[in-house]
């Protein structure tokens, strides 16, 4: 092939398949959107995932650390503070101590925490009750009959006071009530303590009431003593009935007069 014929087939040669084509860059902007938005589904996708917590290798034993040992200050509460809470609950807090102490006090059985209990509750330096040994008393009731304030959060509480006693080998007998007066103060920590040993006085004899007791007519008296027991007398009410006392036999054996009322 000559020169001359190489250039007629050149020129046969149609110039638009030598030229690139124009590109369509609508295709591009549709694929990098459609990246963008898998990408953005992706991350949304994994950022709701739960992470599982990185492994880490289990702490090194120690040795136990103990607190400190800390004791609490008491609480102290000025005379107004403690004047501040009601009257009576003071005078109640006053007399529910003296009658734990009385118990504390008028009780004896030698044993170490009886004594220990009952040191704790008498002022420092106050000898200890004695006793032979074997002896034993039990407080069989005790009960507050008055509270006074004698001072700035001091308290005089007399109490009544029955006991079971037992000499040495002996059984136990009820002791007559005694009459103790304890002296209680309110201290700054709003606890109450005695101040002193207690007074024990002499006990005024009760004087007994007189009831008008009258006879009851026949057929309500036998009608009475078949339900309750024999009658001793009665009184008429205002309305017709009448409040008669019985000698009714208890539970325990003992007979005892008691008042019921019948029509």
């Amino acid at each position: 092939m000559t020169d001359s014929d190489r250039e007629e087939v050149f020129e046969r040669i149609p110039w638009e398949t030598l030229e690139r084509p124009a590109r369509d860059n609508s295709r591009v902007i549709m694929a990098v959107a459609g990246a963008v938005v898998l990408g953005a589904l992706g991350f949304s996708f994994v950022r709701n995932q739960p992470v599982a917590p990185p492994a880490s290798a289990p702490p090194a034993a120690t040795a136990p650390m103990t607190p400190p040992a800390t004791v609490a200050a008491p609480i102290l509460r000025s005379e107004a503070d403690l004047y501040a809470v009601d009257e009576e609950r003071l005078a109640g807090h006053a007399a529910a101590h003296a009658e734990w102490f009385a118990v504390e006090y008028i009780s004896f059985d030698g044993s170490d925490s009886s004594r220990a209990t009952l040191e704790g509750l008498l002022p420092v330096g106050v000898p200890l009750p004695e006793a032979p040994t074997g002896t034993q008393v039990y407080v069989d009731w005790v009960g507050t009959t008055s509270v006074s304030e004698v001072g700035a959060l001091a308290y005089e509480v007399e109490l009544i006071v029955r006991s079971m006693a037992a000499a040495p080998g002996e059984g136990f007998v009820r002791r007559p009530p005694a009459r103790l007066v304890v002296d209680i103060m309110i201290g700054p920590d709003g606890a109450a303590r005695v101040v002193r040993p207690p007074r024990q006085e002499a006990l005024t004899a009760p004087t007994p009431t007189v009831m008008g007791l009258t006879a009851l007519p026949d057929d309500l008296k036998a009608e009475v003593e078949s339900l309750f027991g024999p009658v001793v007398g009665g009184e008429q009410l205002a309305d017709g009935r009448w409040r008669v006392v019985v000698m009714t036999v208890n539970e325990d054996g003992v007979t005892r007069p008691r008042t019921v009322v019948v029509p």
